[in-house]
């Protein structure tokens, strides 16, 4: 009897795996079609999960681009994937077959922080109706609220004069000067958001910059793209506990900072502020069925423009100032450069950048060299579509490697140092260069990229207007290799801050 119950447990088991094995077969089946990108051999069920370093993707995807080219394929469990490469591969698949890849995939983990069907905030909306809605709506009241006129940039600079003071505080000595950029940033994003400014030792502003700091370093790792790979994950209580705690976290302090904001909202009156003009918009779509203004798609709403207006331009800063003081020689040029057009009698202004195309190179040289965002953020295709010659079905998450862009020895000629003569010409004029592509391209591009500029710009000419910025004397000389996160931010240093 036990040995027939051994036979058939085996039997069961042999069923069990053939089925499993089939479908895994099923779903790689598109591996095989005419012209379908090469990559490395998945394993059954796992796919290529073992064989990609999420903790270094853009060094991962570089080694798997020697192998199999500017277009290779990944499957990740059941999920197909397919990394781009270089200028015109990106450039090819964002902007001439924009219509086609500019969908996203469907994230687990997002679900589990309240994303759904009526609640989908705009980075990470699919593409269709309600992301071109709330996309327009936020570019229309961003601009309402000051964006690229003069009331923005004067509350920028104040803010710039803020955190000026707060360097002055440290009277030269060593400190790190991430914590204040955080801040900085996080006033601006609040002033637009929120029509508020947060003192640098309020508890919600420290509390905020470190979950947003936080959460970088959880969107890379191998159990998050185990669950978004195997969905059915998401349903076990302790797996999912385990999922993104920080960006839960941040939900819920957006969430009780709308609370109070919303008890002084009078719909009768003009908006003040962003969150001001979306409830108007949910008072006006009340009764409507097809809308995506309801009070949970606020709250993704504004915890993604405070994460995306917040960490890459804070981590953008860290860099810049990093690299100025590892690069003394440029720190002076542009120093003398802001002398003569700007002086020290009053505060920078955005009209000054066309007549400082030094300083204006070095911005973006950081910007090119620092390669926060390397991997981007994922693509899918929404219909069948050509890349370079490879046929990618519909329904395939891509990954656009800006690095790859930002970094290709073909269009820049030291792709791998710090170098502001690549966005200068022979006679010293500033010029922007095709290979460029910090903020993405295409549909999708980063929303806050006019509002980025204006304050790296403003920032960044406020403090070396005001000080000198060199390495603590007695300190090894920092590194210039960054962090790798989704976002790469810069090892922690120190620097010392003299005012000029």
């Amino acid at each position: 009897m036990g040995l027939l119950t051994g036979d058939v447990l085996f039997s069961v088991v042999m069923a069990v795996v053939v089925f499993l094995l089939l479908v895994d077969l099923m779903h790689r089946r598109q591996r095989w079609a005419a012209r379908y990108p090469p990559g490395p051999v998945p394993m059954p069920g796992l796919g290529n999960l073992l064989q990609v370093d999420f903790q270094n993707l853009a060094y991962s995807f570089c080694k798997l681009r020697r192998r199999f080219g500017d277009v290779f394929s990944l499957q990740l469990a059941w999920t197909p994937v397919v990394v781009l490469n270089g200028l015109a591969t990106v450039r090819e698949a964002l902007v001439t077959h924009g219509e086609d890849t500019s969908d996203r995939p469907r994230v687990v983990t997002n679900e589990l922080m309240g994303f759904g069907s009526r609640s989908q905030g705009i980075i990470g909306a699919p593409y269709g109706p309600a992301w071109r809605e709330q996309r327009r709506f936020a570019v229309s009241t961003l601009r309402n609220f000051g964006l690229g006129k003069k009331s923005l940039e004067q509350w920028v600079t104040e803010e710039a004069s803020c955190l000026c003071d707060a360097f002055t505080n440290h009277a030269g000595h060593p400190f790190c000067p991430s914590h204040l950029l955080d801040k900085a940033v996080c006033n601006v994003i609040a002033s637009l958001i929120y029509a508020r400014r947060f003192e640098y030792d309020d508890s919600i502003v420290i509390r905020l910059t470190e979950l947003m700091v936080d959460s970088v370093k959880e969107d890379n790792g191998l159990l998050l793209q185990v669950v978004n790979s195997v969905p059915l994950l998401a349903r076990i209580p302790w797996v999912a506990a385990k999922v993104l705690p920080a960006q839960r976290s941040i939900i819920a302090l957006v969430k009780d900072l709308l609370t109070e904001h919303n008890t002084t909202w009078d719909p009768d009156q003009p908006p003040r502020d962003l969150t001001d003009a979306f409830l108007n918009e949910v008072h006006k779509a009340k009764g409507k069925l097809e809308n995506s203004f309801n009070d949970e798609n606020l709250r993704l709403v504004v915890t993604e423009l405070f994460a995306a207006g917040m960490v890459t331009t804070s981590i953008t800063m860290s860099w810049a100032l990093l690299l100025v003081i590892l690069h003394p020689d440029v720190q002076c040029r542009v120093q003398e450069e802001i002398d003569e057009v700007i002086g020290q009698g009053r505060r920078p202004e955005m009209a000054d950048q066309a007549c400082m195309p030094f300083t204006n190179a070095v911005i973006h040289e950081v910007q090119r060299f620092a390669d926060i965002v390397p991997m981007g953020v994922p693509h899918m295709t929404s219909r069948d579509t050509e890349v370079q010659g490879f046929c990618i079905p519909k329904g395939t998450i891509l990954i656009t490697s800006l690095s790859s862009v930002l970094k290709d020895e073909t269009v820049w000629e030291k792709p791998f140092h710090f170098h502001p003569g690549h966005f200068l010409d022979s006679e010293g004029r500033f010029v922007k260069r095709e290979g460029f592509m910090p903020f993405s391209a295409g549909p999708r591009t980063c929303l806050g990229e006019p509002l980025a500029r204006m304050e790296l710009f403003l920032f960044f000419t406020c403090l070396l207007q005001r000080f000198s910025f060199s390495v603590p004397h007695g300190q090894p000389r920092p590194s210039d290799r960054g962090m790798v996160s989704f976002l790469v931010a810069p090892a922690p240093y120190q620097l010392c801050a003299v005012p000029r």
